[in-house]
């Protein structure tokens, strides 16, 4: 795959040294994440005891020529209602967080490179093998 959105835990397993998400960021061309999972990241980082070591971290990250960080915008929001609602229907809820992020992924075309199995709920959602 060229280009994919990466969740939150993907940064996380990276970040952890996951040897096989490692090797698959490796032949991305392009790394997008959204700002929700800054959000989240960000979250952790003040429960934790690193928090100034893992944004210098992050820094580094969203400093790379290969990386692209996606805000929210109304059209976002326009994708964000269409999936809750799609969910509803189904009986399927997932976490508020994560139908921001498949949001961003459909906005923008991009594949979705997940470990969390929940997001196949989302009909049209492409997830990274």
């Amino acid at each position: 795959m060229n280009r994919v959105l990466i969740d939150t835990n993907i940064y996380s397993e990276a970040m952890r040294g996951n040897p096989d998400v490692i090797h698959a960021l490796r032949y991305i061309v392009h790394i997008g994440i959204a700002s929700i999972s800054i959000g989240e990241l960000l979250s952790g980082f003040k429960a934790g005891n690193k928090e100034q070591d893992n944004r210098k971290e992050l820094g580094i990250f969203l400093d790379s020529a290969r990386v692209t960080l996606y805000p929210v915008h109304v059209e976002t929001a326009e994708h964000y209602s269409s999936i809750l609602n799609q969910l509803k229907r189904k009986g399927k809820p997932i976490p508020t967080n994560d139908i921001w992020i498949s949001a961003v992924a459909f906005q923008h075309g991009l594949p979705l490179y997940t470990m969390d199995k929940h997001f196949s709920y989302i009909d049209g959602l492409l997830l990274m093998p």
